[in-house]
């Protein structure tokens, strides 16, 4: 009898030693299937066995909580739920991460976690049957957990406070000496991909992905930055200068007029419509709606600037694509995923509106949704704004697109009317020159058939086959947007036409969506690739009107970091010197070089960068990190105070 149950005895013993190694390992499974989606032969023969090493070190984070919390608590279903958590949390996060902004689930993340809820809420996002089951098993083992250790013996304190010491020692050195050492996580075959983080968490795992992230938190200084680096790359600027090269662009109006006649402070009109792109471009594709959805776009191409933005984002990031624009930043010297905004425009720093708030300019800007959103109540003080206009403070506004949207979305004709509205009151205010912003809401992402009614609905009148009536209609949502945006173009045209002064409106789309649940518009028209990288699906639709200049200038595809520059350069306006500078690398480097693909000043696009590219990206990287995180020294030679 004694022998059976020291027999049982070590049998529940050995049952309890290997439970948390097996609850670990499943956990681990359960969490790349939850994060990917699916999980086959295929994914761990071409993902998980050639990159071992790293879910190694994600199953025995996932073990050392287990033990943490065991340790410390004495309550073995609390330290399963706990490990169990630690993976299957991040995992959803990260498959509908992807699925809204083609970008996994990032450390930076965590600081946006009241936007993501917001728009979360709004997207209509289902559950899937992956998490549903990890969900199941999660309490099988929890509950399995109660039973196999509630007979277990007491631990004394010295034991207690031994296991605590010896489990919580073994969390941190594998935290900070693992996770958080590039060399050590190099040495496992853990290499850095910033530019591809989707491609980074499916090599590594979701755990790893995100663990190794945490190192990216930290800016680090350019090699060589000091004082004497940026003078002497603001002195070639500057002596480039005085060789008359001149415009970037031959046909535009500056290069066409007289010097001493270009206008020198007209007002400016920064309009970023949401999800805009030209959708009639799917005509070409097989695609054919019962109305012309973008005619004044077209016809304003006869007489402006036009082109394309290569945006940062895609599916989501309004706000990168928005902080490229306004201060010629690339959020590709950033940890990829972080938002500007929130992170680093915490203090004054050069921006377009700030420089033209140096040159005597009114500053505002307009949005129609909550003022709080991606902090842009914070960042756009810092960014030189003196106004700003939210959701907050408009009353009685035209709302449309309920059907995900609690209350509906302002529409971009209501937005046309607060931009006018805006430009007045400041005119009325002083005879100030206007730098005026404005961020649309109509056209976000989720799309879906209902949110419109029938007789509104911009109409799908033929498609190709496969794609199924669900994907049509949110089609049909999407160009609903599309052709109200080409309406608020129109009458902002309109309008700032008859005005006496001279105005410039720069009018552009932040970035693609998924339309419907996936890529299929894209895909079954032959229109993109079922990926966020494509270059077709990162790649905006822009123009630059102006009531004083009737000149067609192809732009070709640009940076959204490079729109202020181009406007200037277009407008003959006068440039800080940075911007002179990002004319130079347009014109000498490359038109854009986003996303880990580089256009050159041909229109033709590649990865990676030559050997010239790079120092210009260098010395990109070099300038930018002066005026965000450094010293500011070329805040001196721009002549500017923040």
């Amino acid at each position: 009898m004694k022998h059976k149950q020291t027999a049982a005895s070590l049998g529940a013993g050995l049952a309890r030693g290997i439970f948390p190694l097996l609850a670990a390992l499943l956990f681990l499974a359960l969490t790349e299937w939850v994060a990917r989606g699916e999980l086959t032969a295929e994914t761990f023969a071409e993902y998980i066995r050639p990159h071992y090493k790293a879910y190694l070190l994600s199953w025995l984070l996932l073990v050392l909580i287990w033990a943490v919390v065991d340790a410390v608590t004495r309550l073995a279903p609390l330290a399963t739920l706990a490990a169990g958590c630690a993976g299957l949390i991040p995992a959803a996060v990260n498959f509908y991460t992807l699925q809204l902004r083609g970008e996994p689930f990032l450390p930076w993340d965590l600081t946006q976690v009241e936007e993501a809820a917001g728009v979360a809420a709004a997207a209509g996002l289902k559950v899937q049957p992956s998490m549903v089951w990890s969900g199941c098993a999660l309490l099988a083992l929890t509950a399995l957990s109660f039973f196999l250790y509630r007979r277990r013996g007491r631990l004394g304190l010295p034991a207690r406070l031994a296991a605590i010491a010896a489990s919580t020692a073994a969390l941190l050195a594998l935290v900070f000496g693992v996770y958080l050492q590039p060399a050590v996580t190099e040495s496992l075959g853990i290499y850095p991909d910033a530019w591809m983080q989707d491609r980074y968490y499916r090599w590594y795992g979701v755990i790893t992905g995100f663990m190794t992230n945490l190192t990216n938190l930290e800016i680090d200084e350019p090699e060589g930055y000091g004082e004497e680096a940026v003078n002497a790359l603001l002195d070639d600027v500057e002596a480039a200068g005085k060789i008359e090269t001149g415009p970037n662009f031959p046909g535009s109006y500056a290069a066409n007029t007289d010097p001493a006649e270009i206008e020198k402070t007209p007002t400016i009109l920064y309009v970023m419509d949401e999800s805009y792109w030209d959708v009639s471009e799917l005509e070409e594709y097989g695609v054919t709606f019962d109305t012309d959805v973008s005619p004044n776009l077209h016809a304003l191409q006869q007489s402006s600037a036009y082109g394309r933005v290569y945006s940062p984002s895609f599916g989501g990031g309004t706000c990168d694509v928005e902080f490229e624009a306004l201060t010629g930043y690339s959020v590709g010297f950033l940890p990829s995923g972080c938002k500007p905004y929130q992170q680093h425009v915490t203090r004054p720093m050069f921006a377009l509106p700030s420089y033209l708030k140096s040159r005597g300019y009114q500053t505002a800007a307009v949005h129609c949704y909550y003022a709080k959103y991606w902090s842009r109540n914070t960042a756009y003080p810092n960014l030189g704004f003196d106004d700003f206009i939210s959701l907050e403070d408009m009353r009685g506004v035209e709302k449309v697109r309920g059907y995900y949207w609690k209350g509906g979305l302002v529409t971009d004709q209501a937005m046309g009317e607060q931009i006018i509205r805006e430009y007045e009151k400041l005119k009325a205010a002083s005879d100030a020159p206007v730098f005026l912003h404005a961020v649309t809401m109509q056209n976000h992402t989720n799309y879906n058939a209902a949110n419109y009614p029938d007789e509104q609905r911009v109409h799908v009148t033929s498609a190709p086959a496969g794609l199924k009536a669900g994907t049509v209609g949110a089609l049909e949502d999407f160009a609903t947007g599309v052709r109200d945006a080409d309406a608020l173009l129109g009458q902002l045209v309109s309008y700032f036409s008859g005005v006496d002064e001279p105005v410039i409106l720069v009018f552009w789309g932040d970035h693609y969506n998924p339309i419907d649940s996936g890529y299929d518009v894209y895909t079954a028209t032959g229109y993109a690739k079922a990926d966020s990288t494509d270059p077709r699906l990162r790649q905006t639709t822009l123009l630059i009107w102006s009531n004083y200049s009737g000149q067609p200038v192809d732009l070709g595809t640009i940076a959204a970091y490079e729109i202020s520059p181009v406007m200037m350069d277009l407008f003959g306006l006068e440039q800080p010197l940075y911007f002179r500078y990002l004319n130079r690398q347009l014109r000498y480097g490359y038109r854009s070089c986003t996303a880990g693909v580089t256009v050159d000043w041909d229109g033709k696009m590649h990865r990676g960068l030559t050997q010239r590219q790079a120092a210009w990206r260098q010395d990109h990287w070099l300038l930018q990190y002066d005026l965000m995180f450094g010293k500011g020294y070329a805040l001196d030679r721009m002549g500017l105070v923040l």
